[in-house]
């Protein structure tokens, strides 16, 4: 289960960099959300450059045989993070509902499905 969950998480990561590095007024715009004035590109090709590294990581991790827990602890972090951000956003009433439930709901199937690998497999457990 491990493998295709990594694979997902890799592919969102490499759409997401693409977006926000290649179209970033466009990506806001789709997402419901102010498109930022054109000098916040910098910024946010920046994250999207990482979002890039990150989707490589994933892919790197789904095909190694032990993949390293440091690695999947730090995703499960970015998720969970990912979760409370737009959930305080809506909380704030700063965001619409529609915009964060799509990545809400990845972020919490992604962290859900993190976090029971690195507590399931004992292969996985002993992995640094």
């Amino acid at each position: 289960m491990l493998r295709p969950l990594l694979w997902i998480i890799a592919l969102s990561q490499f759409a997401l960099g693409l977006l926000t590095l290649f179209l970033p007024g466009q990506f806001f715009g789709w997402m419901g959300l102010t498109v930022p004035p054109p000098d916040n590109g910098y910024m946010i090709g920046m994250l999207g450059v990482r979002f890039l590294a990150y989707g490589a990581g994933m892919a790197m991790l789904a095909r190694a045989p032990a993949p390293s827990r440091f690695w999947l602890a730090n995703m499960l972090f970015i998720q969970i993070g990912d979760f409370l951000v737009g959930a305080a956003y809506l909380a704030l009433g700063l965001v619409d509902p529609v915009v964060v439930v799509f990545p809400m709901a990845n972020a919490a199937v992604f962290a859900t499905g993190l976090a029971l690998m690195l507590a399931g497999p004992p292969q996985l457990r002993a992995a640094t």
